[in-house]
């Protein structure tokens, strides 16, 4: 049998239950707008609702740039549903080693990132000069970063019309860093407009995705003239903060590490389940959170009995 929603869209109670989850918001009739709680979310259909629900929390990247060079991290689970949990790689390498390196990490929707990146790969045409750009002919980062606000805004021009008609947002977003011989290491961030903003020396890294679990230890952490391989060891310690607590980002754990004027990779790693490495960091980070707790003594403040004795 198919129970009917609110809005009239026939759900099963299986993907009504999908839903409920993934929004963990309670609906409360008739008090629900006087109580300040916000509405059940608006279904559009079947399998657009839980995609649409889904959002940019089912990821999690990170850039980190410092004075020796640049960090980029990002997960790889991509879920559809419960029932529906794939691994996509979402950090990708464009280079010509001694030349230029470039690394793209993305999150959102999938069906989006790929287009352009599909898109960034053929190429796109300049209507003033005809001539095909791409990240590896851009003369600059800063120009590198325009064209993938241009694939951004030409994929949505494509598929925005068809999105929007099936009440799915243009959800994407990208981590984009490297360097260019002769100039500096840049890392931007690029929203689902095309435009951008940089990183700088002030707070020397950038999230998309599921970033408000791992924020915490890079605000204590990190900064410009830590060592680049400190600064992959925080981001690791910011993955983990986030995979416990959402299950929406998940292992393997793509990698990236450049050092500066170097114009390749020092590292380029995946991270698989059972690594040893990442399980010790993991138990060691959780051992000296606990141990840190007991080590603060308890609040001093007198209970409301101690008060009036």
């Amino acid at each position: 049998m198919r129970g009917v929603s609110k809005d009239g869209h026939g759900l099963s109670w299986f993907e009504t239950a999908q839903v409920r989850l993934l929004t963990m918001r309670v609906d409360f009739p008739g008090d629900g707008a006087r109580l300040g709680l916000e509405p059940p979310v608006k279904l559009a259909s079947n399998s657009a609702a839980v995609c649409q629900v889904r959002g940019p929390g089912m990821t999690y990247c990170c850039g980190v740039l410092v004075r020796d060079g640049l960090v980029m991290i990002a997960d790889t689970r991509t879920n559809a549903g419960l029932d529906n949990v794939s691994t996509f790689r979402k950090l990708h390498i464009f280079s010509k080693p001694g030349e230029r390196i470039m690394a793209i990490a993305s999150a959102g929707n999938l069906a989006i990132s790929q287009s352009v990146l599909s898109t960034l790969t053929e190429g796109l045409e300049d209507p003033h000069t005809g001539e095909i750009e791409t990240l590896l002919n851009a003369p600059t980062m800063f120009q590198a970063a325009q064209r993938i606000g241009r694939a951004i805004r030409a994929v949505h021009a494509t598929e925005g019309v068809a999105l929007q008609s099936e009440d799915i947002n243009f959800d994407v977003s990208f981590l984009f860093g490297g360097q260019i011989k002769g100039s500096r290491m840049r890392l931007f961030m690029v929203y689902p407009a095309g435009n951008f903003i940089e990183c700088t020396t002030d707070t020397p890294y950038l999230q998309i995705g599921e970033h408000k679990y791992g924020k915490p230890v890079l605000d204590r952490a990190m900064h410009y003239d830590v060592e680049l391989y400190e600064a992959l060891k925080t981001s690791l310690i910011s993955m983990d903060s986030t995979m416990r607590s959402n299950l929406g980002v998940g292992l393997p754990i793509d990698v990236l590490i450049v050092r500066t004027d170097v114009c390749d990779a020092d590292l380029n790693h995946r991270i698989e389940a059972g690594e040893p490495y990442y399980h010790d960091l993991r138990s060691r980070w959780s051992a000296a959170l606990r141990a840190a707790h007991q080590n603060i003594p308890r609040p001093p403040y007198k209970t409301e009995t101690q008060s009036k004795s």
